[in-house]
């Protein structure tokens, strides 16, 4: 069985580290640059990095501050936010990413995804769903969860993996920053339905939550960022405990 992993996220905002609850109310975590490499020394198993309004508003990605973070860590690198062409993957390959994740440049325009793996490889493709549950069930939104579509969770996942991408990040906005764990039967759902990774993203809040994601929602890695930002959880001890839970976790 492949080692589930452990990816801390950096959502920048104007060059800074941000967190908030349900994609709102977001309060300064500190310099990405030095979390990125304190989580790749403490022993992340990769390190997610999202440009959180570059899309809302019409810029590329904070191109230095993806090369500062690069430059100090050891283990995969992932960038997203304003990607919406085969030059921004270009950028930020050259700037030291080693995959990019794509969001609502994927839902305007589907032909990205294949686009992208048939120039880079599948691998390098990360395609990122934000949703939330509504009367219609799970739909999904655009421009950093400002948008709501009318495209189905399970549908869309089901056709970017068709198209070519290596990998689903999927957060529920209802979970995100509340700290009452992952959306597991959702999660579970995407793994069923898909051959590809699925990543968990919000909701987080301690330990507990991780070893969830991964027996109950068989997520195949999980992200989180609040709880690695503001200390509440180390990588270390949470590798640690999912190790004695029977996970398999690269120590």
């Amino acid at each position: 069985m492949l080692a589930k992993r452990i990816i801390p996220c950096l959502d920048v905002s104007n060059g800074r580290t941000v967190k908030g609850v349900n994609f709102v109310n977001l309060r300064d975590a500190g310099d990405p640059v030095e979390l990125g490499c304190l989580y790749s020394d403490q022993g992340a198993d990769e390190l997610v990095y999202l440009d959180i309004t570059a899309t809302h508003q019409g810029r590329e990605t904070f191109t230095e501050v993806v090369k500062g973070i690069a430059a100090g860590i050891s283990i995969p690198f992932t960038v997203g936010g304003g990607i919406g062409s085969i030059h921004d993957v270009e950028r930020m390959l050259a700037a030291g990413a080693d995959k990019v994740s794509i969001n609502s440049a994927a839902i305007r325009r589907p032909e990205l995804i294949s686009e992208i793996a048939n120039a880079f490889g599948q691998q390098v493709c990360v395609v990122a769903i934000d949703a939330r549950m509504t009367e219609h069930g799970w739909r999904c939104y655009l421009n950093g969860g400002r948008i709501e579509t009318e495209l189905d969770l399970f549908e869309w996942a089901r056709q970017a993996s068709e198209s070519g991408a290596g990998e689903i990040l999927f957060t529920s906005m209802d979970h995100d920053g509340v700290h009452q764990g992952y959306a597991n039967e959702a999660l579970s759902k995407l793994h069923e339905l898909l051959p590809i990774p699925v990543i968990a993203s919000g909701g987080a809040g301690k330990m507990e939550h991780f070893r969830d994601a991964f027996k109950k929602g068989n997520a195949d890695a999980a992200l989180a960022a609040g709880v690695f930002h503001f200390g509440e959880i180390g990588i270390r001890e949470l590798k640690e405990y999912l190790h004695k839970e029977g996970i398999p976790i690269r120590m």
